[in-house]
């Protein structure tokens, strides 16, 4: 009988999250794999072997006979290529990928399981903003845009492989869904003043390339979305911001330039922990057009995203899901995942006349 789990990146913040969570669930199945087996073991020794290590590149070919008692892989890292995960469906193993890299997602779209459940948008953005999209779009009649604002804090320790997809992201090009029509876009323009809440306040937040945007007009059939990235501190947010009207954060791509950014963030203390995930649906409600407004808190986005990806992996562990590639949203309710998620974030909703 196949069981094991393989959480890929299982030693890592977020890989930790999910190993603990899945390995109180179903302990000694549950394997943290990465490149180095000296850091797998010594994240098994602290969970009492509840969790077994294992040492894995899955960027390096994979013997057949590797996934013969395999059940499920939740991939915390980000792939160069699809053929690890092809390897998995074509061993009819279950698949999770916590990616927020559309590049990468949508390749995996394309994958036509004959056998296996494919499920994407496992996280915070995309993942929960997903879910928010989708209570709102439950509450009314039609909706007619969807606007989705994400603050995280600076004082919270990131994995270098997000602070870098972060990076690469500030001075990207791409395009978003308005009207049902494409239209180009860039990071950090187009501002918008969103209040976060009492604490927080109102914050200038700036478009960012989450997948979130691109995916949600395919699954939940909606004509406009949008995604807007602020940080809990103003003045970098500003800087940003003018930096990018200036022209200058085209020098990111140097490689010295990166580095040095890449490593600010990394060190960079300066700011809280917490983070915020809200949402503006625009839309109608019994012939009036009114506006569903969502919200979800929390400190530690590493903390929320390892919770999401264990409440998919075990529900499609213990559960017959349907064969295929689904996004979050797709196969689960937002009001089961908020109460499973109680005890580390707090959720508001409110319908306001447009």
């Amino acid at each position: 009988m196949k069981e094991k789990i393989i959480v890929v990146g299982g030693y890592g913040q977020v890989g930790k999250v999910i190993c603990d969570e899945l390995g109180k669930l179903y302990p000694y199945k549950v394997y943290a794999a990465g490149r180095s087996f000296q850091k797998a073991e010594q994240f098994s020794v602290r969970t009492g072997r509840k969790v077994l290590p294992l040492q894995l590149d899955v960027n390096e070919p994979i013997a057949g006979d590797f996934f013969r008692d395999v059940s499920m892989v939740v991939m915390c890292l980000d792939l160069q290529n699809t053929e690890f995960v092809h390897s998995c469906v074509n061993h009819q193993v279950d698949y999770i990928d916590i990616t927020a890299d559309y590049s990468v997602m949508s390749k995996i779209q394309e994958i036509r399981p004959a056998e296996s459940t494919v499920i994407l948008s496992v996280g915070l953005a995309p993942g929960i903003t997903n879910m928010l999209v989708k209570q709102g779009k439950n509450q009314l009649d039609q909706v007619d845009s969807a606007d989705i604002y994400i603050l995280l804090g600076l004082g919270e320790t990131h994995g270098r492989a997000a602070i870098e997809w972060t990076v690469d992201h500030l001075n990207a090009d791409f395009s978003v869904f308005e009207q049902g029509h494409r239209k180009q876009v860039t990071s950090f323009s187009d501002g918008k003043r969103i209040d976060f809440s009492e604490r927080l306040g109102t914050k200038k937040a700036f478009r960012f390339n989450f997948s979130d945007q691109h995916v949600l007009p395919q699954t939940l059939g909606l004509p406009s979305v949008s995604t807007r990235l602020c940080f809990d501190s103003a003045m970098v947010t500003s800087l940003l911001a003018s930096l990018k009207r200036l022209g200058l954060l085209q020098w990111i791509k140097h490689p010295l330039i990166r580095k040095k950014v890449v490593d600010l963030f990394e060190k960079s203390q300066r700011g809280s922990e917490i983070y915020v995930a809200k949402v503006d649906v625009k839309g109608q409600l019994n012939g009036q057009k009114v506006r569903y407004q969502g919200a979800i808190r929390g400190e530690k986005e590493f903390v929320a995203t390892g919770k999401v990806a264990a409440y998919v992996a075990k529900n499609v562990y213990a559960c017959h899901t349907p064969p295929g590639v689904f996004h979050m949203e797709e196969l689960f309710q937002p009001t089961d995942l908020f109460t499973d998620l109680k005890d580390i974030l707090s959720f508001d909703e409110k319908i306001l006349d447009a």
